[in-house]
């Protein structure tokens, strides 16, 4: 056997690398920021807005004001008590060093500098330190101003001391290393986003949000005097609601506290946003369960007192009690425990016992109290109630005719040969003969094709019910499963991969947009879990004598002729615009839009519920106002669009 072959299977103790400290985030970044692209490169301002969040937690700072600099470096300004600048009883060098370029250093592990903190780990200035290029880090303190230079996570300065300081709190500012980063450009719509949610989860904190790099200066100041009742009015702007007051509730105990807001909309959806520390809990956990619990116990009750269920009326589910509501719950708590597969479950069991217990009683209270508004809840209720009784029923008929033709697959189905689930594509084609490319030009090994035709339901303004019983959606609903909605299991899911594909004209935009409604409504797990892909076929074929190319938009277009110094209009070349996919023949359609080797594809995630469910509600809701601003806000972004 080759010796070069023997020394790669060696495995002795030369073969175990010991990294330490910045040495190890910056030889494995995605472990402690989860990537390096742009959502890891926005995660380096949050964990230095964590630390100035925390110090307004504890009740020592009410002003953060973030700078993103021309050069796309950051600054973080608070008035908290700033970071200490003495030597560390242990560590022998300053604290302000030792938070700095130390792993699971600060005042969150059992000291009492913070009785709730936001950041997790312990170890965000510090990896964030590791991951620029430069950090200057100034504390204001004891009278005076100090600072403090690094370089690539290693200090570089001693603590110098640069002036007086007739108040407190900490700067930092920090460059993001190009050399980590694939993309090292901020996004100010999605630090704004992240930066109003705090705003809204902190009453009474101000963030000064500035942007310096364009023509003219950017500047929003985020400050919510209602905290979390705030939220639920915004997030709420563009459904119509169906009672005025927003129903809140707050109590502690010990060493947690909990606030929830919620008001109903005369939408059909269930829309709970919840928070442990600030941190998105997307999947759950112990305080939405008590939340749950008690609200369907009461409601209940409150129903069955004023008559509105008899006695032989069965109870209301969780499911209509909650269908309409906007609701926040701001948990903040000592000691929290994330469980889940991303870390955003709550797992503390002594949490649902407080939170259905302060809900049972507060809730009842008010109820008691705002007849008007306890009775427009019990009636929505009990529509949803109605209405989920005719979808079960529609669903008994749908199951019970699928069993008598034998569970038999759409007949538009082309199926694949392969049967492990992890292997098979499915691609959900717009039309009969982008069908028919796509049904020929496949790899019928793997990858399935499902032909839409026709105007597909907007369940944006449907319930349920008329979901099921829907021509245009059973068949997707079929050929994946996995069921819908609650009866949703994803074991069962007979595609990994469920491809959107679709013109890249209006039309094909819009179809995409419906498809991701129906997902995002009733089969969110799908996107939850990563399954959803949206296929990205080229606009442009560009031919000149044996060359060839495939170009997917007009900058991309214009970038191709540039290079090659081609000119419009000339003989030889030809540009072939495709105007569908049922322009393309078998073999194109292959090459550019379905090889796996070759083809482009947006992976669909939910990164952030509530923008989310802004942006569905603006574009799919019943507002026409909200839509047209959406439009004339982001007309100028568009590169490509057909009239």
């Amino acid at each position: 056997m080759n010796s070069e072959v023997e020394k790669d299977k060696k495995y002795d103790e030369e073969q175990i690398q010991v990294l330490e400290g910045i040495e190890a985030v910056r030889k494995r970044p995605g472990m402690y920021i989860g990537s390096t692209s742009v959502r890891g490169l926005h995660h380096l301002v949050y964990e230095i807005l964590d630390n100035s969040i925390d110090e307004a937690l504890a009740g020592f700072c009410d002003k953060i004001k973030v700078i993103i600099h021309k050069d796309n470096s950051v600054t973080n300004i608070d008035n908290g008590r700033g970071i200490p600048v003495g030597i560390h009883p242990k560590m022998g060098i300053p604290t302000l060093e030792v938070v700095h370029t130390t792993l699971h250093s600060g005042g969150k592990f059992g000291g009492s500098g913070y009785k709730v903190s936001g950041g997790l780990h312990g170890v965000g200035a510090a990896v964030v330190n590791a991951l620029s290029e430069w950090m200057v880090v100034e504390v204001m303190r004891d009278g005076k101003r100090y600072r403090q230079r690094y370089e690539r996570g290693k200090a570089v300065t001693g603590i110098e001391i640069v002036g007086e300081a007739d108040s407190t709190g900490t700067i930092t500012t920090f460059k993001p290393d190009p050399e980590i980063f694939e993309v090292v450009e901020f996004d100010y719509e999605m630090l704004l986003k992240r930066f109003r949610e705090i705003a809204f989860l902190n009453k009474g904190l101000t963030i000064q949000f500035i942007d310096e790099r364009g023509d003219e200066v950017k500047e929003n100041i985020l400050h919510y005097e209602g905290g979390i009742i705030s939220f639920v009015k915004y997030i709420n702007q563009n459904k119509d609601v169906i009672h005025d007051d927003i129903i809140y509730l707050e109590g502690q105990k010990e060493n947690m506290e909990i606030e929830i807001a919620f008001q109903y909309t005369d939408s059909f959806n269930e829309n709970i946003f919840s928070y442990a520390n600030n941190i998105p809990t997307t999947e759950g956990g112990t305080h939405v369960t008590g939340f749950k619990a008690a609200i369907t116990k009461v409601i209940n009750d409150y129903a069955r007192k004023i008559n509105m269920l008899k006695d032989n009326d069965k109870n209301l589910s969780g499911e209509d009690v909650r269908e309409g509501i906007t609701a926040i719950i701001n948990m903040k708590l000592t000691d929290p425990q994330f469980e889940g597969q991303t870390k955003t479950k709550l797992g503390n069991a002594d949490v649902r016992q407080f939170v259905e217990n302060l809900v049972t009683e507060k809730l009842q209270y008010i109820l008691e109290e705002n007849p008007k508004t306890a009775r427009i809840i019990v009636e929505k209720s009990l529509a949803s109630y109605r209405a989920r009784e005719a979808a079960r029923k529609a669903r008994e008929l749908t199951k019970r005719k699928s069993a008598m033709e034998n569970f038999s697959l759409p007949g538009k189905l082309a199926d694949c040969q392969e049967k492990d689930p992890r292997l098979c594509e499915l691609f959900i084609v717009e039309g009969d003969s982008a069908g028919g490319s796509a049904k020929m030009g496949r790899d019928r090994r793997y990858q399935a094709i499902l032909p839409l035709w026709g105007k597909m339901l907007n369940v944006e303004k449907s319930r349920a019910d008329k979901v099921y019983g829907n021509d245009k959606l059973t068949p997707i609903i079929t050929a994946l499963g996995a069921g819908f909605g609650d009866d949703m299991d994803l074991s069962k899911l007979r595609y990994h991969k469920v491809i959107i594909m679709a013109d890249a004209d209006v039309d094909g935009h819009h179809i995409r947009t419906l498809l991701l409604t129906f997902f995002y409504r009733y089969m969110r797990p799908l996107i939850e879990n990563g399954h959803v892909y949206i296929a990205l076929p080229p606009l442009y074929k560009v031919s000149k004598g044996k060359e060839e190319y495939y170009v997917y938009n007009d900058n991309e277009l214009e970038k191709l002729l540039k290079e090659k110094g081609w000119k419009r209009g000339e003989g030889s070349l030809i540009i072939q615009r495709f105007k569908g996919l049922g322009e393309m023949n078998p073999e194109q359609l292959w090459e550019t839009t379905m090889d796996p080797k070759t083809r482009k594809m947006l992976k669909v995630d939910l990164n952030n519920p509530v923008e989310a469910e802004e942006i569905f509600t603006i574009l799919m809701g019943e507002k026409v106002e909200p839509r047209k601003e959406f439009i004339h806000q982001y007309a100028k972004k568009v590169n490509n669009l057909d009239v």
